[in-house]
């Protein structure tokens, strides 16, 4: 009876912790001298509000990107960024705004896959009876603190070998092409030879000189 009344504590504990977090992770493409928004909402002063994005693919993989909270005032600037992982703590009630901006490029649009999680700092309440199931209860918060900071480091980093993977992708298929059409240029480079000397000797023995009689 005691282990179950304290998984069940512990399940309301784990359940607590996921309706107090509020994530979105996207991936978006932000075109050239394009400037892209996206917004979320804190519902009270002092939630932990983290930003997280890495540039996939596009250009040599940067991004400008810009933070602002409801009273317009900026938290987070950067210029020609690859990727951040930022945590920040919200002061003021309201909308924040993540802004993406890809003015460096002229041509090439940039792939960029961002997370924006919102969550209230958990509080843990004294147990109501001091006693074995007290003991047994924190043990396991404890556990599942713990469990949920290694998801966390486990989230971060699939998404870095992510990033790491889109990007040698990336490479490799610039690469590839312009393999491609250095092959196709040295080709005809080669053919443009190959006529241009026939054409050279085929005059050289066809020219007509004057004819002398003896």
């Amino acid at each position: 009876m005691a282990v179950a009344f304290s998984l069940f504590l512990s399940l309301l504990c784990f359940l607590q912790l996921a309706i107090r977090t509020h994530a979105a992770a996207l991936t978006t493409t932000i075109g050239a001298n394009e400037r892209v928004c996206f917004y979320a909402d804190a519902d009270k002063a002092g939630e932990k509000i983290g930003f997280y994005f890495a540039v996939q693919s596009g250009g040599s993989f940067d991004i400008d990107f810009e933070v602002k909270d409801p009273n317009e005032k900026v938290l987070l600037d950067g210029k020609r960024e690859r990727q951040g992982d930022y945590v920040f703590t919200a002061n003021t009630v309201g909308e924040y705004s993540f802004c993406f901006e890809n003015d460096m490029s002229t041509l090439t649009e940039k792939l960029v896959d961002f997370d924006i999680m919102v969550e209230s700092e958990p509080r843990r309440e004294p147990p109501a009876k001091p006693g074995q199931i007290a003991d047994q209860t924190s043990a396991l918060e404890e556990s599942i603190f713990r469990l949920n900071g290694m998801l966390i480091n486990i989230k971060r980093t699939q998404k870095y070998f992510h990033t790491r993977e889109n990007r040698g992708f990336d490479i490799v298929k610039s690469t590839k092409n312009r393999m491609f059409w250095y092959t196709v240029f040295e080709s005809l480079a080669v053919i443009g030879m190959a006529v241009i000397q026939v054409y050279v000797l085929q005059t050289f023995f066809t020219k007509t000189g004057r004819r002398y009689k003896v």
